[in-house]
């Protein structure tokens, strides 16, 4: 019965170890150029094929700074690392933690979608705590609702583990 208790319940996660499981890298919308990019982008409502005149006009010749903008981030700044246990900032290159917020820290985040985001289909997140403060801003999100959903449902599977094992331990 010993060895059973042992084996983990679903393959790859144990209570015991922190397990990835999302990494999100920012969007070009994280940077000053890349929102300005992104509003030019969208400055003109009118369209052609389902495409806006505006993308069509500006996009082609700032091409060559978004592109170098996308590699920049991809490779030089930090990315966003949501685990079991917490959210972090890690180092690109290196992967050395930057910084963290345990998620049952974490009582709300906010999506705050700034001009030239939305062209980007990004936004900013900021992690907030029971007492209104902001724990930690994860600039440039890519789908930021889907990632803050993502992080909520983490952070309700932290907690409510949390309690069953408590729950668990105070039984023995």
């Amino acid at each position: 019965m010993a060895a059973a208790a042992q084996g983990q319940a679903i393959a790859g996660v144990s209570a015991g170890k922190e397990a990835i499981i999302e990494t999100v890298y920012p969007s070009i919308a994280k940077s000053g150029l890349g929102r300005m990019i992104g509003s030019l982008c969208d400055s003109i409502d009118a369209k052609v094929n389902g495409v806006k005149i505006s993308a069509l006009l500006f996009g082609l010749p700032l091409a060559p700074l978004g592109v170098l903008g996308y590699f920049k981030f991809k490779i030089f700044d930090p990315k966003y690392v949501l685990t079991n246990r917490s959210v972090q900032v890690r180092a690109a290159i290196g992967n050395r933690l930057l910084q963290r917020v345990d998620l049952v820290d974490i009582d709300n985040i906010a999506v705050t979608v700034q001009s030239g985001q939305a062209f980007y289909h990004a936004g900013d997140l900021d992690l907030i705590n029971d007492r209104e403060e902001v724990l930690l801003t994860l600039p440039g999100v890519p789908r930021p609702k889907r990632f803050r959903q993502v992080i909520l449902d983490a952070r309700d599977a932290r907690v409510r583990s949390d309690r069953a094992l408590g729950t668990i331990e105070a039984r023995g």
